[in-house]
């Protein structure tokens, strides 16, 4: 049977009807939700969605009605039939109405439920950056360094160095004030000697032989016996910041990879107490070098002890500090021993400003030694003039001198030496007098690239109770070329000159290359 037009308002036609169109009114009804869902008009979020469920639920209720009462329908007369198919017309377009109706109302924003609110992670504000307690108080002129010593250094209410300005890696323990940083570096050192060096590790001329049937013999080395570990701790307190400091190396030993304590100390406010740099030394002062015992007239000496800097405003300090005593003679017989009565005590005067600083130190020590046939006691000490100065906006002057008795132990070339006093004939305890002093030059190529050119040079006094052998004169002369392409990579290439000049006027001398590769943990 075909589509009749007065029982099927439909427009298109969509195949053949039995007891009048049923499937027409079908396909009229699903084109019109076609239609709008092509339109994309009425249907907002969920509810839009439940709506055209219940649309599509209803019409084919009807139709599987339709469908399945046909057969039972065809018996009767096709007038009735007809008026049950316009009562149901008349219901769903009822119904399409009132879903009209529904959707004419403006969208209100839903709510999402709970579970999903919380489930969907809200957005986080960006985290505060980390302060450093001492950060953003350095004075000095930022510097490059490789072995890079003042970051160990001791300052006034622990404040940054010229080489970390920003005292960049640290992070909070979570639930409390204290910010830790695990630092240091990775170094490899490839050392070639035209000459005996006497030590193959670090340039010491104090330790060039002379008259050695093996002097003159070339050497190799390789060794990463700089690299080092470091950890870090601050936190701010009511008295001023407290810092903790840990440091590492592996020159325990000169024959092994013997790890050996360089820094252990705390610091709160101004006051110092434990391991580390001699408060008579200066740090910053100390030249960029890739040999890491740097030039033997430099004041430098690792020891325990405990200081209080007084500040006195505009970036001057005063010093005062009392350290742990060593007594070092100079080739003691049998039945004498060095004897340590009181502790060395330091006061330093510091003035920092944004061009450079200056330093001058005095240190006071007594020294003394207990014998067989008798004993004595001396008052020894010296003074060190040291600092930096910036050369226009790429170069820095870098210097420092020394001289007084019985302070050997003070410096880069003799610590551990016994030059520090001799036990003469007499039974007389003589300190030994000692004066030097050096003088660095840093240049920057580019930003990359730095040069430096250093000269030192220390001197002991001529004494009849040494032996032959025995220190007089060592002379210290470093050029270097570095390259580094980003802050945690540096690398170079350095020639250094040493001579060595003993009591009785032998001397020595010794050519080194050295190149380095060298990888910052947090640069």
């Amino acid at each position: 049977m075909r589509v009749c037009p007065r029982c099927c308002a439909c427009d298109r036609f969509a195949g053949a009807c039995h007891a009048c169109d049923a499937p027409a009114l079908q396909h009229r009804v699903a084109e019109q939700g076609r239609a709008r869902r092509r339109s994309g008009a009425g249907w907002q979020g969920c509810s839009r969605f439940m709506e055209n469920v219940m649309r599509l639920a209803v019409l084919t209720f009807a139709c599987a009605a339709v469908v399945v009462a046909a057969p039972a329908r065809a018996q009767d007369s096709a007038d009735a039939l007809r008026q049950e198919i316009r009562t149901l017309r008349q219901t769903l377009e009822a119904m399409e109405k009132r879903l009209d109706a529904l959707e004419s109302v403006p969208p209100t924003a839903t709510r999402a439920p709970a579970a999903i609110a919380q489930a969907t992670p809200a957005a986080l504000p960006p985290p505060a950056a980390v302060q450093v307690p001492g950060g953003g108080q350095a004075i000095l002129p930022p510097r490059d360094s490789v072995s890079d010593p003042s970051s160990a250094a001791s300052r006034p209410d622990s404040a940054a160095g010229p080489t970390d300005p920003e005292l960049k890696g640290f992070f909070a323990i979570p639930g409390t004030d204290t910010l830790i940083r695990i630092g240091g570096y990775a170094k490899l050192d490839a050392i070639a000697d035209a000459r005996a060096a006497g030590d193959e590790d670090q340039f010491i001329p104090s330790s060039i032989p002379v008259g050695s049937a093996h002097r003159d013999v070339s050497n190799f080395n390789m060794h990463a016996k700089q690299t080092r570990f470091s950890f870090e701790a601050r936190r701010p307190t009511t008295h001023g910041n407290l810092r903790f400091y840990l440091e590492n190396d592996f020159f325990g030993s000169s024959d092994s990879y013997q790890f050996r304590l360089r820094h252990a100390y705390g610091q709160l406010g101004n006051t110092y107490a434990g391991y580390g740099y001699s408060s008579f030394m200066d740090a910053d002062s100390l030249p960029d070098t890739l040999d890491f015992a740097g030039p033997g007239a430099a004041g430098y000496l690792l020891v325990a002890g405990i200081h209080h800097s007084f500040s006195l405003g505009k970036g001057n300090t005063l010093t005062l500090a009392a350290e742990d005593p060593d007594t070092q003679l100079s080739a003691p017989t049998d039945g004498i021993r060095a004897v340590d009565q009181a502790p060395d005590v330091s006061l330093t005067a510091r003035m920092e400003r944004d061009w450079g600083h200056l330093q001058i130190g005095m240190v006071a020590r007594s020294l003394a030694y207990d014998g067989d046939a008798g004993d004595d006691r001396r008052i020894g000490g010296g003074l060190q003039l040291s600092g930096s100065a910036a050369v226009g906006e790429q170069d820095l002057l870098l210097f420092g001198a020394l001289g007084g008795k019985g302070i050997a132990r003070y410096t880069a070339d003799l610590t551990g030496s016994g030059m520090d006093a001799v036990v003469g004939d007499d039974g007389r305890l003589a300190l030994l007098r000692l004066h030097g002093g050096f003088v660095g030059y840093t240049h920057y190529w580019t930003p990359m690239w730095r040069s430096n050119l250093i000269y030192g040079q220390l001197s002991g006094e001529r004494n009849a109770a040494l032996a032959d052998d025995a220190f007089r004169r060592s002379r210290y002369g470093v050029f270097n070329l570095l390259w580094s392409p980003a802050p945690s990579w540096t690398m170079g290439m350095e020639l250094l000159y040493g001579q060595l000049e003993q009591q009785r006027g032998q001397r020595s001398d010794t050519v080194r290359l050295q190149g380095s590769l060298q990888y910052n943990f947090i640069k």
